[in-house]
């Protein structure tokens, strides 16, 4: 798991513009049309999330913090991001200022579950996380232990030309990823806590699937 703080710890400003439209007319369109799971995930984790006056949130792998941004956005009384990415952590924190929330928000350097917060929140978003996660069911559990309501969770599916190209892309920079089936996610989610889910697969260029749980 260390790879991936280190890989994204390089890639922050690159990553961060693909949500504030920084980019170049040709890397928009590219993002929106191979790149969709990314935009329609985030739509996803937030219509379930819906309302979130007063909710805490926990957001784990928080990167450059667009996810904390609109759970700001949408009422939430407090977010902690957690992200073993400094870079990124300081990217989250200007996103955050410039809203003028900082009183709202707790940021951490780490990996979760080893840097947890104090309280449980009401609610977790793990976005782009999984993928980089070699024992997923441990993870899993104490993603349930530290929420009262529920999880947006995300998964990156096999595809028989994207996954075996990623594979490569990211080993060559030491940071290994991993791929489920919808039946791994289930088995995974009924192990690994008292969940009650529903697995969404992003359709056509995405790879991901979505879990919206509640427990």
């Amino acid at each position: 798991m260390k790879g991936s703080g280190d890989f994204f710890d390089g890639f922050a400003t690159r990553f961060d513009s693909l949500y504030d439209s920084k980019r170049s007319w040709f890397w928009r369109w590219f993002d929106q049309r191979f790149r969709s799971d990314i935009y329609i995930r985030f739509a996803v984790t937030f219509e379930f999330l819906g309302d979130l006056s007063g909710k805490s949130i926990l957001d784990i792998g928080c990167g450059s913090g667009p996810y904390i941004e609109e759970a700001l956005r949408r009422g939430a009384s407090h977010v902690t991001g957690i992200d073993p990415a400094p870079r990124m952590l300081d990217l989250a924190r200007k996103r955050v200022e410039r809203l003028g929330m900082l009183d709202r928000i707790s940021l951490h350097q780490g990996y979760f579950p080893y840097v947890t917060p104090a309280e449980k929140h009401d609610y977790a978003i793990v976005m782009g996380v999984m993928d980089y996660i070699r024992d997923p069911e441990p993870f899993l559990r104490s993603v349930c232990s530290n929420i009262r309501c529920g999880a947006a969770i995300s998964f990156p599916s096999l595809h028989w030309f994207r996954t075996p190209i990623r594979k490569v892309r990211y080993l060559l920079r030491r940071c290994p990823v991993y791929f489920y089936t919808e039946r791994k996610i289930n088995l995974l989610m009924s192990r690994a806590g008292s969940w009650t889910f529903t697995v969404t697969k992003i359709p056509g260029a995405g790879m991901d699937y979505v879990v919206c749980a509640t427990v």
